[in-house]
């Protein structure tokens, strides 16, 4: 009797937390397909009509094309260079012993306490010196800097409990330093890269402080700063505001449902057997 008090309990704790945090998401989602009369005659009510033709409206009067694939453009290399290097970086401190090893750990672990907010004008003056200041590059540089260390401290613990006994099997197989990175580290590792992919991915799709002190032209906003825009356009249109908000948040659900599984693999991960 008291297991099933206590599973009972456990399952309206995690059913409130549900309609707590995919509430607003659903009724976003609801209203995207609604007009702003209708929204406003009955909030909460489901569409009579689903108006899918509100989509194509927003996407292409709105320049959320542009938007859209400038945000993919950068999200898409930040998340690559992050995904190699970072692997790459972990890989060597987790598995190779030299002097420094637990200092340079130490460094980029004291990098991810400090608040990135704080080096956002260094990086303004440095961008502008380097003539990278309103580009896009400029701006995927700073978020791979920016995400790098934590995708390291991340990415090192999971590695460092890899038993030593593949790696000295490869040894004796006559596999190279990088060969035992891309064949070993590499393929068992991948649900803890997962997991950093998809940190990644949502930081920097969302991403709008850098992004508005860096970027100055309207064709290389970002999606946050279009949404910015967009708000300011269709200040009281709820309808339109609604659809936009879903354009923007339907590529990082398509991503979490692609990689959960791998991520829920690497958040949970103990030890590798």
């Amino acid at each position: 009797m008291r297991r099933v008090i206590v599973q009972s309990a456990l399952l309206s704790a995690l059913a409130a937390y549900t309609a707590f945090a995919a509430g607003p998401f659903l009724w976003i989602a609801i209203m995207s397909f609604r007009t702003t009369s209708e929204i406003s005659a009955a909030p909460y009510a489901l569409p009579d009509t689903f108006h899918w033709w509100k989509y194509p409206e927003a996407w292409f009067n709105s320049n959320y094309e542009t938007y859209f694939w400038n945000s993919t453009q950068v999200m898409v290399i930040s998340v690559t260079v992050l995904s190699v290097l970072g692997a790459m970086a972990a890989h060597c401190l987790a598995r190779y012993k030299f002097p420094g090893n637990r200092i340079v750990f130490f460094l980029i672990f004291s990098s991810i306490i400090l608040p990135p907010q704080i080096t956002i004008i260094g990086v303004f003056q440095l961008l502008v010196e380097y003539g990278l200041y309103n580009s896009l590059v400029g701006l995927t540089l700073v978020y791979i800097s920016m995400q790098l260390p934590l995708t390291v401290y991340i990415l090192e613990g999971f590695f460092a409990r890899l038993p030593q006994d593949l790696f000295d099997a490869a040894r004796m197989d006559g596999y190279s330093d990088f060969e035992i990175f891309w064949r070993i580290t590499l393929p068992i590792g991948m649900p803890a890269i997962a997991t950093t992919v998809v940190l990644n991915m949502i930081y920097i799709w969302n991403e709008f402080l850098f992004a508005v002190v860096l970027l100055s032209d309207d064709s290389k906003r970002t999606l946050p700063l279009g949404i910015q825009r967009f708000l300011g356009d269709h200040l009281e249109d709820t309808g339109m505001l609604a659809t936009g908000l879903m354009i923007a948040v339907i590529p990082i659900i398509v991503v979490y449902v692609f990689f959960s599984e791998k991520m829920i693999q690497g958040m949970t991960a103990g030890a590798v057997k």
